[in-house]
C-alpha cells in the first residue's frame, strides 16, 4: 500500500506508462515528469481559491478526472515543463498525455474520512496528501511542524 499520495502517484505512472513504448534516454524524465506533473497540479490547486473543494471532488470520485481541471493542469504542465524539451514526437507526446485522466481516475476515492470526525473536509485532504493517520496528524500539529509544514517540505524537499 502506498504510504503517500505521491507514492501512489508514482505507482499508477509507473503501472500506467507500461503500455507505453518509452525511449530508454528519455524513460526517467518522462516517469517522473508524469509524477511531478500531477503532484503540482494537485499542491498548486489546493492554494487557489476554490482548490479544496476540487481536489475533495476528484479525490472522492464525485468529479470525473477527465473533466477535471486538475487534470488539465496536470496535462499543461507536464506537456510545457517536460514534453517540450525532449522531443519525442506528436504520437508520444500525445499517448503520454493521454495517460494522466487515467492515472487521475486511479487516484479517485482514496479520500476518505481519515480524522474520524464523520466527514470529508480540509482536514481529511491534509492526512490523505501527507499519507498519514489522524494519530500521526496529531503528532505533528503538536510538534509545531504542522500538517501544512509536512506538505511544503515533501514538496520542495522531497527531491
Amino acid at each position: 500500500m502506498a504510504n503517500s499520495i505521491l507514492d501512489l502517484i508514482k505507482q499508477q505512472v509507473t503501472a500506467q506508462t507500461g503500455n507505453v513504448e518509452i525511449p530508454a534516454q528519455a524513460k526517467n524524465q518522462v516517469l517522473n515528469g508524469l509524477t511531478d506533473s500531477i503532484f503540482g497540479s494537485l499542491t498548486q490547486t489546493v492554494t487557489k481559491p476554490g482548490g479544496i473543494e476540487a481536489i475533495k471532488s476528484l479525490l472522492t470520485g464525485k468529479t470525473a478526472a477527465a473533466s477535471s481541471p486538475i487534470t488539465a493542469l496536470a496535462g499543461s504542465l507536464f506537456s510545457n515543463n517536460i514534453l517540450k524539451n525532449l522531443n519525442l514526437g506528436s504520437i508520444l507526446n500525445g499517448k503520454l498525455t493521454a495517460l494522466i485522466p487515467t492515472i487521475m481516475g486511479k487516484l479517485s476515492g482514496i479520500l476518505k474520512d481519515q480524522d474520524g470526525d464523520g466527514d470529508v473536509d480540509f482536514q481529511d485532504i491534509l492526512i490523505t496528501l501527507k499519507g498519514g493517520n489522524q494519530t500521526q496528524a496529531q503528532t505533528q500539529q503538536t510538534s509545531g511542524g504542522g500538517l501544512l509544514g509536512g506538505i511544503l517540505g515533501k514538496v520542495f524537499g522531497k527531491r
